[in-house]
């Protein structure tokens, strides 16, 4: 078969050059600023319109591929500067870092100096490059944009700036207002606030109509909002940055929807059941978020709404050909005693041609208490639960209308593994396209398990898949519909041969164990290469542990993944665990810890290490642990309550009290903190402060905008009082991912930690 020759040809090749490799030992400096360990992958992968052809961006330009090779074509698009043979009608272009193409493939939008605005979004420079010209043109001389998109139609753009919504004609480059009552910290049009960008995962604000004739967009009324004060360092007297940040309990922005119409020029107030507010603007009376909305049609527009708990959720349709343009129907509504997920997937349809075509609703839901896919008609009545069983799907990958079958990745076959399947829109004919090899009993055929993700075509009838587990960097390849292989686009061969010839960086290994109140739960350990049962060795444990999170998976792990390694080098074990409240075992699982944040978590953290100290090759007088934010949140508050089992952590930009942290993130897991008074406060750090026995280093960035500074600044000050000694490092001005583009931010932080280890573990 092809592709099994493929993974033993790869597997013969490793083994054959370990022989004789020179061992050497993981630096820090490997890791971050020599980036040795960093794999190759696609960049920008995209599907032509035809679904015959992909393109890909590097540095140089745009690339065309056919997808029935995996062979160039041509080049689509070559940047300005060394390598350019398009430098005669093109001036040498600044690095651009995305792009975009017309419907007609005849436009493509490209970005540039990209500056952050908050951690998942920022404003860029954009121009236009026409193909058959061979030109770029710059958008906007005016100032950088945010979210420039395309109309459907490539006759057009509307972008953000400065808080108003803008469009564009592209034949004459003049921008057109959509809205003139942006301010900062007042008012947000067409794209959406800290929290709802942080915590619903959405930045633009903003969608064209699938006949480019109208705008839905957003507004935040974010006046009554507090704010929270950061001071920038570098100037002789610090700057002070304010930004709006609804902590728990506190007001968040009042959000409502609007209808631009181009050719009129005139806006639609879609009235959703409410009141208006002070400036005269409907919003949702009782329902506080409307973290989703999406053209169905031309003319229907879907919105999503969720009340405060988020534990009540509706998606309504709009006919935005009525003037009133009220909500014509509830599409879709889900309730649950703790909270409901926003969808991972949402989308609508059109199954059938001519008067046979019925538009319907795919949609992911936990509803049966494990995540699945659903089809709705437009009336709101169930189709058909189109996949089911006590596992859990990860993402929808592809959806094949024309011959009405699904492509999603589940963890069917075990929470730590994601495997690939394909199903019909009936639940029918579910196929796994995983890889096979025959099993060591040659009784037939057994499956490849890891981690698998893939990229579709337009159409489907091809896919790029990347394959990796937690020894082997990815794996691309190119497939057909039904999973035949066509191409290997990359191996990471040599990545792989340094992984195990080299360094000898394969020794991930997973198994469970089971706590005294009879929970399984999964892990995993990175051990010396050297080791021996007989002997006792320290223990560092890693800990992430929040809601719906997993870090013990068979993929591929990036830079910690080395550095564990490389502490696996200096004789420590390495190991980490999934919790009570963590993802992949189902929503029962997953929500047992509402209500309560930290107790099961802390719990099963001294359990953890309570066990491993029973293991005949655990030093129980050496166990540690460590994790960022929640995890930062966690390793503390278990070395405070477990001071008799852990001889040291470490915690990275920690939560130390939930009233301190975001509204929704915190109210979705806790409630309100006026009904949840208990769940809020006694799990906190702070209360256990006089507790601290072992060595303890608190680290957190002064320009965190997510956990803010503020929690470490008052453990500081509970420690203080209760007369503990500690270490404690500042990065100024860094936010939550303390990182900077050099690396040497991080390769400072990570000599921090590896010294505090070697020292005081």
């Amino acid at each position: 078969m092809k592709k099994l020759f493929v993974f033993m040809t790869f597997a013969t090749m490793l083994a054959a050059g370990g022989a004789s490799a020179q061992q050497h030992n993981i630096t820090l400096e490997d890791i971050w600023t020599k980036r040795t360990f960093s794999p190759r992958g696609i960049g920008a992968l995209r599907s032509m319109a035809d679904g015959e052809h992909y393109c890909t961006m590097n540095a140089i330009g745009i690339a065309k591929y056919s997808y029935a090779t995996g062979e160039k074509v041509e080049d689509v698009c070559l940047f300005g500067g060394p390598g350019n043979r398009n430098a005669k009608k093109a001036k040498p272009m600044p690095r651009m870092e995305s792009y975009a193409f017309s419907a007609d493939e005849q436009k493509i939008l490209l970005s540039s100096g990209f500056e952050p605005l908050y951690r998942h979004s920022g404003v860029s420079d954009y121009y236009i490059y026409d193909v058959k010209a061979q030109t770029f043109t710059k958008i906007s001389n005016e100032g950088k944009q945010r979210l420039t998109t395309l109309s459907p139609d490539g006759t057009k753009v509307a972008f953000v700036r400065d808080n108003n919504l803008y469009w564009m004609d592209l034949s004459t480059l003049e921008e057109h207002a959509i809205t003139t009552d942006g301010k900062v910290n007042e008012v947000i049009n067409g794209t959406t606030d800290w929290v709802y960008e942080e915590e619903f995962a959405i930045t633009q604000g903003f969608q064209w109509s699938p006949d480019s004739k109208k705008i839905a967009y957003m507004r935040f009324d974010e006046s009554k909002v507090k704010e929270y004060n950061m001071q920038m360092w570098g100037a002789l007297y610090p700057e002070d940055y304010k930004y709006k940040y609804p902590k728990a309990g506190e007001d968040n922005s009042k959000v409502s929807l609007r209808i631009y119409k181009l050719e009129s020029g005139k806006t639609q107030y879609p009235q959703l059941g409410g009141k208006e507010n002070a400036v005269g603007t409907p919003y949702s009376e009782g329902w506080e978020y409307l973290p989703r909305f999406q053209w169905a049609n031309d003319n229907t527009l879907a919105m999503m709404r969720m009340n405060r708990l988020q534990n009540h959720m509706q998606i309504l349709t709009i006919n935005t050909d009525k003037d009133g343009c009220e909500p014509d129907a509830t599409l879709y509504e889900e309730q649950c005693d703790t909270y409901v997920e926003v969808p991972d997937t949402w989308q609508f349809i059109t199954v059938g041609k001519g008067k046979k075509a019925q538009q319907q609703m795919l949609i992911t839901s936990e509803r049966d208490g494990y995540r699945h896919i659903y089809l709705y008609g437009m009336d709101g009545k169930l189709i058909k639960q189109v996949t089911s069983g006590e596992w859990e799907v990860c993402e929808v990958a592809g959806v094949d209308v024309k011959n009405q079958r699904l492509y999603y990745t589940s963890r069917e076959h075990h929470p730590t593994q994601k495997s690939l399947f394909v199903i019909g829109f009936d639940g029918k004919k579910k196929q796994c396209l995983n890889d096979v090899t025959r099993n060591a009993k040659n009784t037939g055929d057994l499956y490849v398990l890891g981690t698998y993700s893939a990229t579709f075509s337009n159409g489907c009838k091809y896919y790029i898949r990347t394959y990796s587990t937690a020894n082997d960097a990815p794996l691309y390849t190119l497939h057909d519909a039904n999973g035949k292989l066509i191409k290997v686009l990359e191996y990471n061969q040599e990545l792989n041969r340094k992984m195990k010839a080299e360094y000898e960086t394969y020794r991930k290994t997973f198994g469970s164990f089971t706590t005294s109140i009879g929970t399984k739960l999964n892990y995993y350990t990175i051990k010396p290469k050297d080791f021996d049962k007989n002997k006792r060795y320290p223990v560092l444990i890693y800990v992430y542990g929040g809601p719906g999170n997993q870090q013990v998976t068979d993929s591929y792990g990036y830079s910690d993944y080395y550095w564990y390694h490389m502490l696996a080098q200096k004789g420590y074990i390495v190991f980490c665990f999934d919790g009570r409240g963590t993802g992949g075992r189902g929503a029962a699982f997953k929500k047992q810890t509402y209500g309560d944040l930290g107790r099961m978590e802390c719990e099963d953290a001294i359990e953890a290490a309570r066990w491993l100290g029973k293991q005949s090759w655990v030093d129980k007088e050496r166990i540690g642990i460590w994790g960022w934010s929640f995890g930062g949140y966690l390793s503390t508050l278990s070395l405070l309550k477990g001071n008799d089992v852990f001889k040291m952590a470490i915690a990275v930009a920690p939560v130390m009290n939930w009233r301190y942290y975001d509204n929704i993130y915190t109210e979705r897991f806790l409630g309100l903190p006026q009904d949840n008074a208990k769940g809020y406060d006694e799990n906190s750090p702070l209360n256990f402060a006089n507790q601290l026995k072992g060595n303890y280093l608190l680290i957190h960035g002064t320009g965190d905008d997510n956990v803010h500074f503020q929690n470490s600044a008052e453990m500081v000050e509970k420690l203080e009082e209760a007369g503990k000694q500690f270490e404690f490092r500042i990065y100024p001005n860094k936010n939550h991912s303390i990182y900077d583009a050099t690396g040497k931010t991080r390769l400072n932080l990570y000599e921090l930690m590896t010294d505090f280890i070697e020292r005081k573990l």
